[in-house]
């Protein structure tokens, strides 16, 4: 989040001082810290691997085990993938799972089901200030209605989740009011609005540029370093609501230098790529705000309903946000561009419910690589991805292409774009990810997160 043409952005750390201090004492410690790749000696046991390697697993497992797949989610305490299976009459899914190197959790509900009653919910209930995502650790949906979702509307909700059976789905009210937060940071300002740059990107014919939330793209076509101050750069695409909320800003000098990095106020981190998030995966928010903060992600392909309109596609976590943290970059501590920060409720003192756009999806959206276009990093999503596809081996995937071609396309449904694959969108660019390297079509589930939430929360901006 470093860049030349917005140098103000370290004096405004101080603001977010007491979240960024917590955050950083986990951050800074372990940014370089490498884990153990697992034993080889019991193929049937559960592999130890990092969270940026548990989607490219999870991708692989989601077509080899194809209707009995109920998801999976990264258990960072065990540093295991926990796969959800639905044996049926296949009593061999278990085993073959094991093999790949996942901890097997037999459920009851498929990703079918949980689908089917997600679009439900977006048909019978779509009310501004609620959500709902697919759950793999309950392997239920949860809904959450904000406070403002009372009398009629509230009955709706609560039939509407009644009405999808018992097991299907929880119901919960937050306290707090899903809102935009367009508003407070020293990152960019434009149209009354201050943001959050989130990522420097290259743009298809090379120009410098960034990524930020499409809500602060279309709040206005010009951003500027300073309050009030000339423009320094002007918006090419931005989308919001709908498909996402995203927004592809160019710096209006061609010569702009802007790294592939974040900046913490004392320090910057590097960021190698882009990367799907994974449930219960630990990721960091820098915000104009409030800085630095962290938690963990609790849902994928969320579909939040903004007062401004419906967006689908988001990632759903518990990491806190503040007015004028939009934009800013959701990230991991080993360097890998997860989202951008969108919207929700709550602040940082209380917590609350927050959504991200996926970094892969804007990428692919607006033909832009995370980066300064030196290939860097370009083609290492393959060979990283490579690290636990193997694990799945050609002979469990039934000829699968295990031939590091990292997450590749694991698939745009899981009720979005879940698994649309880290695709090595280093710094040098989108770098053939590879193909999908699963036996049959890994395309329709994703990383099993699936069925989006509505969370009627509002922009961050």
């Amino acid at each position: 989040m470093s860049h030349k043409r917005i140098p103000k952005r370290r004096a405004a750390m101080a603001a977010g001082g007491v979240v960024a201090l917590g955050a950083a004492a986990v951050l800074l410690p372990s940014a370089n810290a490498s884990q153990d790749g697992g034993s080889s000696d019991d193929a049937a046991a559960p592999r130890t691997l990092k969270a940026a390697d548990a989607p490219d697993l999870a991708s692989r497992l989601a077509g080899l085990l194809g209707d009995a797949f109920a998801g999976s989610y990264y258990d960072a305490d065990e540093q295991r993938l926990v796969v959800n299976v639905v044996p049926g009459d296949d009593d061999q899914v278990v085993v073959r799972a094991e093999k790949a190197g996942a901890e097997v959790r037999e459920v009851d509900n498929t990703m079918g089901e949980l689908r089917d009653g997600a679009r439900t919910l977006k048909s019978r209930a779509t009310i501004p200030g609620t959500s709902w995502a697919i759950d793999p650790r309950t392997n239920k949906i949860l809904v959450t209605a904000d406070s403002t979702v009372t009398g009629a509307e509230w009955d709706r909700l609560e039939s509407t989740v009644q009405g999808l059976g018992t097991g299907m789905a929880t119901l919960k009210q937050s306290p707090g009011t899903f809102k935009t937060f367009a508003s407070g940071g020293d990152a960019i300002f434009g149209g009354g609005a201050r943001c959050s740059l989130g990522f420097n990107v290259t743009a298809g014919d090379g120009a410098p540029a960034f990524l930020t939330a499409g809500h602060c793209g279309v709040a206005d076509d010009q951003w500027s370093e300073a309050q009030d101050g000339p423009p320094t750069a002007t918006v090419d695409q931005a989308v919001f609501p709908g498909e996402g909320d995203f927004a592809l800003v160019r710096y209006d000098d061609p010569a702009t230098q802007a790294p592939s990095e974040v900046d913490l106020g004392d320090q910057a981190v590097p960021i190698g790529r882009a990367a799907e998030a994974t449930v219960g995966q630990q990721v960091f928010r820098m915000g104009s705000t409030t800085g630095l903060a962290d938690g963990q992600v609790l849902g994928l392909d969320a579909t939040v309903n903004y007062p401004e309109g419906t967006v689908t596609g988001l990632i759903q976590t518990n990491v806190c946000a503040e007015p004028g943290d939009s934009g800013g970059p959701l990230f991991t501590q080993d360097g890998l561009a997860v989202g951008l920060t969108s919207g929700g409720s709550g602040d940082c003192t209380v917590g609350g419910e927050t959504f991200f756009q996926p970094v892969t999806t804007a990428l692919e959206a607006v033909g832009a690589t995370l980066g300064d276009s030196t290939g860097a990093g370009a083609g290492q999503a393959g060979d990283e991805g490579a690290g636990a596809a193997d694990q799945a081996g050609e002979e469990n995937a039934g000829g699968a292409d295990a031939d590091g071609g990292g997450t590749g396309q694991a698939g745009e449904d899981a009720g979005g774009d879940t698994g649309a694959g880290a695709d090595g969108d280093g710094v040098g660019g989108p770098g053939d990810a590879g193909d999908p390297g699963v036996s049959g079509d890994t395309g329709d589930l994703g990383d099993g997160t699936g069925a989006g939430a509505a969370a009627g929360s509002g922009p961050t901006g």
